[in-house]
């Protein structure tokens, strides 16, 4: 059965995701790149058998990646195959890109055993909540920003229950970020 893998990006020290118009926003997208990073997140991506998301971010990445030619992840992203997880969307026009409306954890059940290869979770919080809430994600990768931050959102806020994760090697980059990682134990 493949592993499902969340991929959470612009988290604070403090627990804060970042939301665009704030100044944690900002400084996330002000960070200069590096090199080592970008290469192993772009790995990560053309690793995966298979990326899903909820609506939200499927619609801003539908808008921005088709066309982006000097996004380091735009090849990796286009290429994949894609599932949304919606009741509102009912066709994506997306390339490669399939829309589940069932119940996210029969769908999510039948997708880990169709094919090899593990799958990436891209979000948006709403989509991760879902996901945590359901105990669905096998593993969390959490981008995690040298920054404290006043403002933003809250993704572990309000769990169904306690999850408990052992960690796995964390991955420190020359630009301040750390990409930490834990395993759902069962």
């Amino acid at each position: 059965m493949r592993t499902v893998i969340a991929r959470i990006s612009d988290y604070s020290l403090g627990g804060l995701t970042a939301v665009e118009g704030t100044s944690f926003f900002d400084f996330c997208r002000d960070l200069p790149d590096d090199p080592a990073q970008l290469d192993h997140t772009r790995a990560f991506y053309e690793g995966a058998d298979l990326h899903i998301m909820g609506r939200k971010h499927y619609e801003g990445s539908a808008q921005y990646f088709p066309d982006a030619v000097d996004h380091p992840y735009a090849d990796a992203m286009n290429a994949a195959r894609k599932v949304i997880f919606s009741h509102t969307i009912t066709s994506a026009s997306w390339a490669n890109t399939t829309v589940a409306s069932g119940d996210m954890s029969a769908e999510l059940e039948k997708l880990k055993l169709d094919g090899d290869g593990y799958i990436v979770a891209q979000g948006g919080t709403g989509f991760w909540r879902s996901l945590i809430n359901r105990d669905l994600i096998d593993e969390y990768r959490v981008t995690l920003i040298p920054y404290l931050a006043s403002t933003g959102t809250r993704l572990f806020d309000d769990l169904a229950q306690p999850l408990r994760l052992e960690p796995l090697p964390a991955i420190a980059f020359g630009n301040g970020i750390m990409e930490l990682a834990f395993r759902r134990v069962r």
